[in-house]
């Protein structure tokens, strides 16, 4: 087993080297450190696709941790226990993979010492010693790996003189890391290197890796059940020399297997250039494919991995570089062959034990190898039957198949990397031919126009198109693989179901729902047919353990309740079911209200996890192929004529989030609603809070409930300054900060004292069901912090308001255009939105590295170079009477506690407008504060998805920047 430690520093910009060493490396577990990484914005899915699963701790600035293994990993902890309130710099997250208990740690620096920063990192190693003394005696192996920042003895470094009064080389330092190994741990690296200088960071300075001019920072600590387990280790130095890598090395050890001791003198010093596996001649396979295979990474089965899922699209397409298939209707299946034995499961890692002729073939075949396919039951015209499959071996005319459509792992290879065209070549040529129990699911390479015709013709399910060259990316729903419906199909949760009066039936209906976006359970509607009396018969058996007195979903649906289509009341009484069963529904239509119309069932799901059960939802076929096509695709997309005549504005990249739906559809003054599991009492719903358009409060709400997903993001950890209408836009207004003793139990707050001492509470935006509250104490407009409470010093966006005075908003305009030709000379990316009132706000992304103080100077120096190019109609005077009706080029507004409205925010002003985030390109005369209002702008959402993410990105080089705006403008 090989373990690593790497301080990526800066997992989004490195992201290309750490994916590269791990494909040279194949180590099984890693730690990383310095992420530089918001929580949701780990790249999760591209470290998936590298094979591995993993927990983080993430954090924008740069102290944020991670561990990725091979194998499933489960999180044991988040933190160190106990708190620390003067310092957050440290991170510890612990997990249990393969057996093994891992605590990956970062400890920063401490300089200067003295200091509190030092003072801090000592008072952190006590933390850590506290809980060290828990893990070391443990029966389980524990190690507690990554950057200590300590250098423990002169061995350690280069050239001590130099680091003699650095916090890494303090005796105290020092003394805290030998204290810890007293406990009875052992230091991997010393040990296998107990004389050799061994260093795991260079500086910036020029080889200092090949002249080995660096220090050790980065240490395994293994408790006495696994430190027999130590053979090898070492640091992958020449990491360091590539482009763009860490000032950190990647440094690993390597393990004997559990309950395999290591032969006497195993251990080892390693001088292996590169950490990979040997590459083993491969000579059965057919001629060509075994110098393919030889230049495959070796790796171990790959043992509970997840299919890879398509997108589903509206329409179909035909388009250069794609291929097609047919769209099984039967159960997703992974096939895993090894050593003999055979194993079948789906798509949720379930073991299908009832198709048991399908193992049997399996294990006759002298291979080891992971498919992909789709399990079907066949009728008698040789399409699938979905149904037929619930009893397959009841069936007289159902003929059991498992279709193939990938290999992912052959004879220990990993072939996720190969691009499906080359998997499918791999596939054709080692899978046995002639089988009518296993077969290879064909291939077309036709117009995907013509094939979904012909698909629908024949009856079938629909189409999946696939590009020629997508790789395998386990558990992603990708964009490269698409499906097309040809018949409207559903998966659904059996929450209840119903009978009418005087019926013999077992039941007369299934009352159905999906989840939404927050997990909540949402009645979409009733099925009633698709089911005879020994169908009803074998479901009820399942229903009856499952019977409940309360409904399982967020409201109690009114099961009897007339609709146009079926006038009168049956009399029918709902029997309720824990949410535990999923099965497969056809249907005609989703109608206005959210429920299906001529629904039939087509079967029970067991291969389904009810938890993943959501409505799934159509996307714009245009829109992604717009997004992943190839520039070196030779033609154009050719779509249907529904497509083309959809309006394309720009090549916006879609989000994957969706604006909710409405969270209040009736017309009662009051309602209490759910939301992120809190109960809250809106009130005055029909309340007119924009009296000349005719909005009411319950509009608000509605509108702030949608844009949750997009808006709560840029509120999450901040402080909030309420601004409150409670009596509508025309009303008395006024200011709230402190909520203590005001906000919810349930509410996060940040405790805060004012100059004059007095102690008060922030409410932080960190949910929906805060924004909400909000909303329902009256605050229109939300006002989030520019900082947050991890980093309350420190903003993430420095921002330019242009406030105009008389000015026309084209006026406002050429000021933004102004802005932007400043910024674009100095490579500073920009994002405009409107403010909803009269100006226009420009976000410049900071990333938390620097203070309000180094903002407000910053943008200074941008509104200062703008007002020399418009002088005519801008100005730098804040005091409103000496600015002679001129606009503002406000700057100041970047200072500690100064709020703007948020992105989305609705405004009080007449229009009921939105501060919407709006490209470059939209910004031209024209452009007006009414474009964007409570009545569009949900809709123009769905269009462009989330234009303002950047503004949460890394943040630029602000000393790169001035020096750069000097050179240019000086």
């Amino acid at each position: 087993m090989k373990i690593a430690t790497y301080n990526i520093n800066g997992i989004h910009g490195r992201l290309d080297v750490l994916l590269r060493w791990l494909k040279k490396a194949q180590p099984d577990i890693v730690c990383l450190q310095e992420l530089k990484s918001e929580y949701n914005k780990f790249p999760e899915k591209a470290v998936n696709d590298a094979g591995y699963q993993a927990i983080w701790l993430g954090q924008k600035s740069w102290n944020g941790v991670a561990i990725l293994s091979k194998t499933d990993i489960k999180e044991l902890r988040d933190d160190l226990p106990g708190a620390d309130e003067e310092f957050t710099h440290s991170r510890y997250i612990e997990g249990f993979t393969g057996d093994i208990v891992v605590g990956c740690i970062y400890l920063p620096n401490g300089n200067p010492w003295p200091g509190p920063k030092f003072d801090y990192k000592l008072r952190w190693f006590n933390r850590l010693a506290d809980h060290a003394k828990d893990l070391v005696d443990r029966d389980l192996p524990v190690l507690l790996i990554g950057d200590y920042n300590v250098m423990p003895t002169e061995l350690d470094t280069y050239k001590p003189e130099k680091y003699r009064d650095n916090a890494l080389f303090r005796p105290e330092s020092r003394k805290a890391f030998k204290d810890l190994l007293d406990q009875g741990w052992t230091d991997a690296i010393r040990t296998l290197y107990p004389d050799e200088p061994i260093y795991t960071f260079w500086d910036y300075l020029r080889d200092a890796y090949g002249r080995n001019a660096g220090v050790r920072l980065d240490h395994f600590l293994l408790n006495k059940q696994i430190a027999g387990r130590l053979i090898a280790g070492n640091v992958d130095k020449e990491v360091r020399g590539w482009k763009g890598a860490s000032d950190h090395a990647p440094v690993w050890i390597e393990l004997t297997d559990e309950n395999e001791a290591p032969k006497q003198g195993k251990i080892k010093k390693t001088k292996v250039k590169a950490a990979g596996p040997e590459k083993e001649e491969i000579s059965t396979e057919p001629k060509g494919l075994a110098e393919l295979l030889n230049e495959l990474p070796k790796v171990p089965v790959l043992a509970a991995i997840k299919p890879m899922k398509a997108t589903l699209v509206d329409e179909p397409f035909d388009q250069p570089g794609w291929i097609y298939e047919i769209k099984w209707d039967g159960y997703r299946a992974l096939a895993t062959l090894n050593e003999g034995q055979a194993t079948l499961t789906s798509r949720n890692n379930l073991v299908f034990g009832q198709f048991q002729p399908i193992n049997d073939l399996l294990e006759s075949w002298d291979m080891n190898v992971v498919l992909d396919g789709e399990i079907v039951a066949l009728n008698e015209q040789g399409t699938a039957d979905f149904g037929a499959l619930q009893n397959w071996r009841n069936k007289k005319n159902a003929l059991l198949a498992f279709y193939v459509f990938d290999i992912l792992w052959y004879n220990g290879r990993d072939l996720t990397g190969l691009p499906l065209r080359s998997r499918r070549e791999i596939l054709d040529a080692v899978l046995p031919k002639n089988s009518e129990l296993i077969r290879p699911s064909q291939v077309f390479e036709v117009g995907g126009i013509e094939f979904f015709e012909a698909a629908k013709k024949m009856g079938l399910e629909g189409i999946i198109a696939k590009r020629a060259d997508s790789l395998y990316t386990s558990d992603a729903r990708s964009r490269e693989w698409l499906k097309v419906k040809a018949k409207r199909r559903q998966e659904v949760i059996i929450a209840g179901f119903t009978k009418n009066e005087g019926t013999g039936k077992y039941f007369s209906a299934l009352a159905i729902g999906v989840h939404d976006q927050r997990g909540v359970l949402r009645y979409i509607g009733k099925v009633g047919t698709g089911f005879n009396d020994g169908r009803q018969k074998e479901m009820i058996k399942l229903f009856e353990p499952l019977i409940t007195k309360e409904s399982p979903f967020d409201i109690e649906p009114d099961v009897d309740e007339p609709s146009q289509f079926r006038p009168r009341r049956l009399g029918a009484k709902a029997t309720w079911l824990k949410p535990l069963l999923v099965c497969e529904v056809e249907f005609a239509e989703i109608t206005s209200d959210g429920k299906v119309r001529q629904a039939s069932f087509k079967g029970m799901r067991t291969d389904k996890d009810p938890k993943d059960v959501v409505m799934e939802i159509e996307t714009d076929t245009q829109e992604i192929i717009g997004d992943i096509n190839s520039p070196d695709d030779p033609l154009p997309i050719v779509p249907t004529q529904k497509a083309a005549r959809k309006s394309r504005k720009g090549s916006v990249l879609q989000s994957s989030k969706k604006p909710a739906e409405r969270l209040i559809t009736s017309t009662k003054e009051t309602e209490e609603v759910k939301v992120d599991g809190h109960l809250l009492k809106l009130t005055h719903l029909n309340k007119l809070y924009w009296p000349e358009d005719k909005v009411t409060k319950r509009d608000m709400f509605n509108y702030y409930h949608q844009v949750a997903p997009f808006m709560v993001p840029y509120l999450k950890d901040r402080p909030m300054s309420l601004n409150r209408f409670p009596g509508g836009i025309h009303g008395e207004s006024f200011y709230q900060k402190n909520v203590r003793d005001k906000a919810p139990e349930w509410a996060e707050t940040m405790p805060h004292t004012n100059g004059e001492g007095v102690d008060k509470d922030y409410l932080l935006g960190n949910n929906e069901a805060t924004l909400l509250w909000m909303a329902s104490l009256g605050c229109i407009e939300i006002n989030p912090w520019f900082s947050r409470i991890t980093s309350p010093d420190n903003p993430d966006y420095c921002i330019i308001d242009l406030d105009p005075d008389k000015q026309h908003f084209d006026q406002v305009v050429q000021a933004a255009q102004e802005v932007k030709k400043v910024l674009d000379a100095i490579d500073v990316p920009s994002y405009p939105k409107t403010s909803g009132s009269t100006g226009m706000h420009i976000y410049i992304p900071l990333g938390a590295q620097y203070t309000y103080d180094q903002s407000q100077l910053f943008a200074n120096i941008i509104v200062k170079l703008v007002e020399k190019q418009i002088p005519d109609f801008t100005t730098l005077e804040r005091m409103i009477s000496n600015r002679k009706g001129k606009m503002y080029l406000d700057f100041l507004q970047n200072r500690p506690g100064a709020t703007i409205a948020g992105v989305y925010s609705l405004r009080p002003k007449p229009g009921a407008t939105v501060s919407m985030p709006v490209t470059w390109e939209e910004v031209k005369p024209g452009l007006t504060m009414r474009d964007f209002t409570i009545h569009n702008a949900i809709d123009r959402i769905r269009e462009t998805g989330d234009l303002f993410t950047g503004v949460l990105g890394e943040g630029i080089d602000l000393a790169k920047t001035l020096k750069k705006a000097q050179s240019i403008f000086n």
